[in-house]
């Protein structure tokens, strides 16, 4: 059957069990076709180019943006591809011609780069030159690491497609989904093997939304046009029913079927199995989504499907995060005062400000958003409309599970946080009873979610 998969950096960089527990696992000749990999760039280089995903640390990009020399990070990123190549060279790459096509590519978005800081130093275009340049600097990663894949196969004579979106050597003013089509209309799927980049060029740029989330975008939309029998991510780890690393892998087990409101359940407190508006295209087209762990081929890993519901009332995963900050929102005048909510979400939507719980009093409205999204000005605007604003870090644990509305549930749940002293600061479950939150103090997080997988895990 016809899949596109999706494998991810830190994958990537594990080349001979990509090759070896992925594209060739239990397969031989024409076995070997019919499949479409849609590839991250090798781990750390995206972080280079642009900047580093946790620490921040400036790439390249953050030094054009601040207007700083950026040829040096550049260079860097050119030893960094090349010292890859050397590494895959057991594998069959061809080292000089992998190092010719770094150059060409970084020779490329050289100029492309230099004419953007040209515009800048204008003064008459900023925010639309950068967000060109981040794009130009996202694509070289996942131009390399298709282009090493693609190669190493065909010295392997596994008949392979090099699917290159980055477009650089095409003008052509296409969107993402137009760009995909022309580059697979031509092509027998049921004859070869597909290695497309990850990044994709598009007008509509790829990186105002979703940013470094874009090679789930890409996936999505290939597979949104090609309508594969069955859609694939493939992970440095199972989609479990907890963290393993909280709660010790002996104490952790595959999910096998979930689907997709716990996947949008789950991507709400940074667990993403994948993005929510990637999922919304395979989940409208009723094509399924199995997460799969690169290490362990022979596992069947998790299949996502639009309306699975579990034969049996369980908790299906338990997760959360200690990166969220409570906003309280207190006023006497709230009570009976039509207004005080649409109030508040108005000024949460003026700063581009989402949520992840809320629930109301009679005279206050708590609301939980990333820390990372708080903004002081947030709160100055709120603060002239509500007599007492407050905030507090807090963690979030959450029950999640296709099928949980048994008596007891809750209690059982509040129990076992009493059980070790954690004291619930909020707790909400909406109708559907997919989710179950609390709100605790960040430094029980962990404590947390090994006393709720001991008890209703």
């Amino acid at each position: 059957m016809l899949t596109v998969e999706k494998i991810g950096g830190t994958s990537m960089s594990a080349l001979p069990e990509v090759i070896n527990n992925i594209i060739c696992y239990n397969r031989a000749g024409q076995e070997l076709y019919n499949r479409v990999f849609v590839v991250s760039a090798f781990s750390g280089v995206t972080n280079l180019l642009l900047e580093n995903k946790k620490t921040k640390a400036p790439g390249v990009y953050q030094q054009l943006a601040n207007g700083d020399d950026f040829h040096g990070k550049l260079a860097e990123v050119a030893t960094q591809l090349k010292s890859l190549n050397e590494s895959f060279e057991p594998l069959g790459l061809d080292i000089a011609g992998a190092n010719d096509f770094v150059d060409n590519q970084l020779r490329i978005a050289l100029t492309y780069l230099d004419s953007a800081v040209t515009m800048l130093a204008s003064g008459y275009l900023n925010e639309g030159v950068l967000l060109a340049a981040r794009e130009i600097l996202a694509s070289l990663g996942e131009s390399h690491s298709a282009y090493v894949l693609a190669t190493i196969l065909q010295q392997k004579n596994i008949n392979t497609q090099l699917i290159d979106l980055a477009g650089f050597a095409d003008s052509r003013p296409l969107t993402i989904s137009e760009r995909i089509a022309d580059s697979f209309k031509n092509i027998e799927l049921e004859n070869c093997v597909c290695i497309v980049t990850g990044y994709a060029k598009g007008t509509e740029g790829i990186m105002r939304e979703f940013d470094r989330g874009y090679s789930e975008v890409t996936f999505s939309k290939i597979a949104e046009i090609l309508k594969p029998q069955e859609a694939i991510i493939h992970k440095e780890y199972h989609l479990s029913t907890a963290d393993p690393g909280l709660v010790g892998i002996e104490n952790v087990k595959p999910v096998g079927y979930t689907n997709y409101d716990i996947a949008d359940q789950l991507a709400d407190v940074g667990m993403e199995a994948i993005h929510p508006k990637a999922a919304k295209p395979l989940e409208m087209a009723g094509i399924h989504l199995r997460i799969k762990n690169t290490f362990e081929p022979a596992h069947p890993g998790t299949l996502i499907t639009k309306n699975y519901i579990s034969k049996i009332k369980r908790v299906e995963v338990i997760t959360g995060t200690d990166q969220q900050l409570l906003i309280d929102i207190y006023d006497p005048l709230m009570t009976g005062n039509v207004g005080s909510d649409l109030a508040i979400m108005q000024i949460f939507y003026g700063h581009g400000i989402s949520y992840t719980f809320k629930v109301t009093s009679a005279n206050s409205i708590s609301i939980v958003i990333w820390e990372s999204d708080f903004k002081p000005e947030l709160i100055a605007d709120l603060q002239q409309k509500f007599e007492r604003v407050s905030t507090e870090a807090v963690a979030m644990v959450c029950l999640l599970g296709s099928n949980m509305d048994q008596p007891g549930l809750l209690a059982n749940a509040a129990a076992a946080l009493a059980k070790y002293d954690i004291n619930i600061i909020s707790a909400g479950l909406a109708k559907g009873k997919v989710n179950i939150q609390f709100l605790i103090a960040r430094e029980q997080f962990k404590t947390a979610i090994i006393a709720l997988n001991k008890a209703v895990g």
